[in-house]
């Protein structure tokens, strides 16, 4: 089911002068329907990432959408396509609308034409069905140049915006330089262990996207030998999660959009590499390494390598480490940028917003408390004990 509606965005028409329409799209195979004209759109809006990508979204909500709840809106210029969201209702007594992906996205956005962003997220922002006191939209992980910030400029209701996770990425550069971002010990302790890995004879194999289902079953399965005495990502094993990343994946490497790589050593699987690619950054995003490979070779160094050659290789400006703070993640000394939580509101008394937003707030309160301050009250303790 579908409704188009001509709009303006409050802009007059002028004689001769494109017709802009909106259209909100409500079947759950509209993903499926408008897949092609939306990875044209992906090609035209430069803040895309592989997670906006027709094949990501079509997958997700097969594994984790509910029937019925999808909304897509949809904005054309003289009939071609040149701005485009998929959201999903969300239950619970604030309701509303959420992005797709959860908690499995890095990176949440909208896609708009670059050639008519501004009038395209114009025309977005009018459209947007948040009219009554108790809609409201919330987007987690929005970028802060995601196309998403120019509807959330143009919104006219009410608007609020928090820190989300934070992003860490690095210039994708040769590795000698970028060593020189890195204290002098750590850079040569780092080379030690570079060399190492090339003499180890570990052989590094891209995989094609027939051989895309047998590689990630390995991954997950290094995955969750990995993680099995520290506790693995409870979504990880779950059979949704694997189909889900399965036929993601699949169309993304068939389309230049990820690699997955597998290093064999003495003929055994022992570790493999989820790596995704869009035309502005690299993103690593998954990977399984056997525990005994630990042992013998510096796993981080060995992945990231792979993975900053092949950015570098395709003249991708920028590597992320996406969302985390990992230790193995800060011997690169990363730049830090965090994502933003986005929340529109409809005019005027706005409850659910005001609900969402104060949720919010008590969260991200407490979870700085205890970032600041457990870590003084482990101090005291073991003070104490000493004493």
């Amino acid at each position: 089911m579908s409704t188009e509606v001509p709009v303006t965005a409050g802009l007059p028409a002028q004689p001769g002068a494109p017709r802009w329409t909106t259209e909100l799209r409500r079947e759950d195979d509209a993903l499926d329907a408008l897949a092609e004209e939306w990875d044209d759109l992906v090609t035209r809006c430069r803040t895309a990432t592989f997670f906006q990508a027709a094949v990501w979204q079509r997958s997700w909500w097969r594994q984790y959408g509910r029937p019925g709840e999808l909304l897509v809106l949809l904005v054309r210029r003289d009939g071609r396509l040149v701005g485009a969201g998929a959201f999903q209702r969300r239950h619970g007594p604030l309701g509303g609308l959420t992005g797709l992906g959860d908690g499995l996205i890095d990176f949440t956005d909208i896609l708009l034409d670059d050639s008519c962003a501004d009038r395209a997220a114009a025309e977005f922002a009018a459209a947007l069905p948040l009219t009554r006191p108790w809609h409201s939209l919330e987007l987690r992980e929005v970028h802060p140049e995601a196309a998403v910030q120019r509807v959330f400029e143009r919104w006219r209701g009410r608007r609020l915006r928090f820190t989300d996770s934070l992003c860490q990425y690095l210039p994708a550069v040769p590795m000698e330089q970028l060593l020189g971002r890195v204290p002098g010990k750590t850079a040569q302790r780092t080379r030690v262990k570079l060399r190492k890995i090339a003499e180890s004879g570990v052989e590094v194999r891209t995989t094609s996207p027939e051989e895309v289902p047998e590689a990630l079953a390995g991954l997950l399965r290094l995955h969750f030998l990995q993680w099995s005495e520290r506790g693995v990502t409870p979504e990880h094993r779950t059979e949704r999660f694997a189909r889900h990343l399965t036929e993601s994946t699949t169309g993304l490497v068939a389309t230049g959009r990820a690699s997955v790589h597998q290093y064999w050593l003495d003929g055994e699987l022992v570790a493999v590499n989820l790596l995704l690619l869009c035309p502005s950054f690299g993103g690593l995003y998954l990977y399984g390494a056997h525990p005994e490979l630990r042992e013998r070779l510096d796993i981080a160094g060995l992945l990231f390598g792979v993975a900053l050659d092949e950015t570098v290789g395709a003249a991708i400006p920028v590597l992320s480490l996406l969302r985390g703070q990992e230790p193995y993640k800060q011997r690169w000394r990363p730049d830090r940028l965090p994502n933003q939580r986005l929340l529109f509101g409809p005019r005027g008394p706005a409850p659910a917003v005001t609900a969402r937003a104060g949720s919010v707030g008590a969260r991200q309160v407490a979870v700085h408390v205890l970032r600041t301050r457990l870590p003084r009250l482990k101090e005291a303790l073991a003070a104490r004990r000493r004493s």
